[in-house]
């Protein structure tokens, strides 16, 4: 009898059988999810759909136990996207110059509808982070995909070769953080094959005029020294430096979820 309803109950919540050390499949690609600590499945959560560098894997990142607790104590789901061989398909790329970054986009619509049907999160209280080429993911899914997500943190990455003329809407939040003297994505960029990494400062100008944000107020937080702007719509795009190159740190994650929960935003 107890064999019975243990199978029972494995075919009754299949989706269940995905989590950190398993994969969640959306179609032919998948994602893995780790809820926080003591969550008992019941009540809706936010989450924060994290995106990998280049040559990254969603089990990589859930191998990142400092990210992990973190994410955890912050009282929001850690979702981990997972690249296609390691790297993300956005306009302009190396060996992608001629994306639109659709497929990207559909992959992610996949990711939220499955967690939010079977891992219950909350669909208003998602956002979106990652470093380096996951930061140029980030920075893809602010300006062409919006409406998914209550707000953004790119980390070291930035577009490819240029911004896009326009966004799409809703204007959202966005927090971007970088290192000062980052080597490997300069905030003027470097050029790789036939293409060019995009300056920062041109993608904070895009973003700062399509939204309507307002003056900067300069703050320093820690080891970040930040611009940080609102709008008359209660969304925030901030600019925030560090001594150092390109890497990542969770107390500067920590910073911009701390500013999209003052926001409101999750």
């Amino acid at each position: 009898m107890r064999i019975l309803i243990a199978i029972c109950l494995l075919f009754a919540f299949p989706a269940f059988a995905c989590g950190p050390d398993t994969d969640c499949k959306v179609g032919d690609r998948h994602y893995r999810i780790a809820l926080p600590q003591g969550h008992d499945g019941t009540g809706s959560i936010g989450a924060l759909v994290w995106s990998h560098g280049y040559r990254g894997s969603a089990n990589g990142v859930m191998r990142n136990r400092a990210l992990r607790r973190m994410v955890s104590n912050a009282g929001l789901a850690l979702i981990a996207a997972n690249g296609v061989n390691g790297t993300w398909d956005l306009p302009y790329g190396p060996r992608t110059f001629d994306s639109t970054g659709a497929a990207e986009f559909a992959y992610f619509d996949a990711v939220i509808a499955d967690a939010t049907a079977n891992h219950n999160i909350d669909p208003g209280r998602i956002i979106a982070s990652g470093f380096s080429a996951g930061g140029m993911m980030v920075w893809n899914l602010a300006c062409s995909h919006p409406e998914k997500f209550a707000g953004f943190i790119p980390m070291s990455g930035t577009f490819w070769m240029r911004p896009p003329p326009r966004c799409a809407v809703p204007v959202s939040s966005v927090v971007h953080i970088h290192g000062n003297a980052d080597k490997t994505v300069p905030l003027t960029g470097r050029t790789i094959l036939e293409t060019k990494q995009g300056r920062v400062d041109e993608a904070l100008k895009m973003y700062k005029e399509f939204g309507q944000f307002g003056a900067a107020i300069e703050t320093d937080v820690g080891s970040l020294t930040c611009r940080q702007r609102d709008n008359t719509k209660g969304e925030i795009l901030d600019f925030c430096l560090f001594s150092g190159g390109h890497s990542f740190r969770t107390e500067h994650l920590q910073y911009g979820i701390n500013r999209l929960k003052a926001a409101g935003k999750i």
